[in-house]
């Protein structure tokens, strides 16, 4: 059976890029917008169509995925989208926002005529290429067979939390799981930073852990980053990474919480964006330490 569906992916960055190929090695048609049109030029060498507008590109899809920065750049974009979007199509939107984001995309989906699937994703660049993602998804029964084969091409797993998209509760996963990703990225540049302050080797310290409850591969994989002055490209940049440690700040607020942890490992990767290290992985909030 022919599951083939026409996909416009609007955002070509880091992720957006990832899933667009992976979409196209599944046999979709994929049309590509990206703010910057020189990020979709190796897009179109591999056989997607570059559109010149939003609404270019969601002209003939069945399926809408955003990619974007943030909730402004999401409504922005989608509102540019609109008079190429068909009534009844979907759309997968992929974007990390905030909880206090979710009723205000929810209702410009309606406004637009869009069957909406929140599908915030698990992963960083790696697995994105690889289309191993887990994808965070919240949607109606009804509307998650149509976008299934999108699904399934972008990610391993498709993991369903609720049949409201307007409630959140995709994105509240996604901020969860995010919270530990900052801390624990943020802890392997302290570790590498005290122990650099110390005279101690950082592979000792990695010696101590090994094959034990505390070892962790993600931990060795940042503080690599860090030791091999591997910050570029970035698998999760730290504007991202940024962006989101204060959608997780907020929401904890907004449910009477203060998570120390949390605003500090949002305030260093203030820090080290102020350093002009943006662009970087966010394993580069080590440099925050000096």
């Amino acid at each position: 059976m022919d599951n083939s569906m026409s996909v416009a992916v609007l955002g070509t960055g880091i992720m957006g890029a990832a899933m667009a190929r992976n979409l196209l090695r599944a046999g979709h048609k994929v049309s590509v917008w990206n703010r910057d049109p020189a990020k979709t030029e190796p897009l179109a060498a591999e056989g997607a169509l570059r559109a010149a507008s939003p609404a270019d590109a969601v002209e003939a899809a069945d399926v809408v995925l955003t990619m974007l920065y943030d909730a402004a750049a999401v409504a922005q974009v989608m509102r540019q989208a609109a008079p190429g979007i068909r009534a009844g199509t979907a759309w997968i939107q992929s974007t990390t926002v905030g909880v206090q984001d979710v009723p205000a995309l929810a209702a410009l989906a309606a406004d637009l005529g869009l069957d909406l699937v929140e599908a915030p994703v698990s992963g960083t660049r790696a697995p994105a290429e690889a289309g191993q993602l887990l994808v965070l998804a919240a949607g109606p029964e009804a509307i998650r067979p149509r976008v299934a084969p999108v699904l399934d091409a972008i990610g391993v797993r498709t993991l369903w939390t609720g049949e409201d998209p307007a409630k959140g509760s995709a994105v509240r996963l996604k901020l969860v799981v995010n919270s530990w990703v900052i801390a624990a990225s943020n802890a392997a540049g302290e570790v590498v930073a005290l122990a650099q302050a110390l005279g101690v080797d950082p592979g000792q310290f990695l010696n101590v852990l090994d094959g034990g409850p505390l070892d962790l591969p993600y931990l060795r994989t940042k503080m690599g980053l860090i030791l091999d002055d591997g910050l570029e490209p970035a698998s999760f940049a730290v504007d991202t990474a940024r962006k989101d440690a204060h959608l997780i700040v907020d929401a904890a607020a907004a449910e009477g919480l203060k998570l120390d942890g949390a605003e500090a490992a949002a305030a260093r990767l203030d820090r080290v964006a102020d350093q002009g290290r943006g662009k970087q992985d966010m394993a580069a909030a080590y440099h925050a330490s000096r």
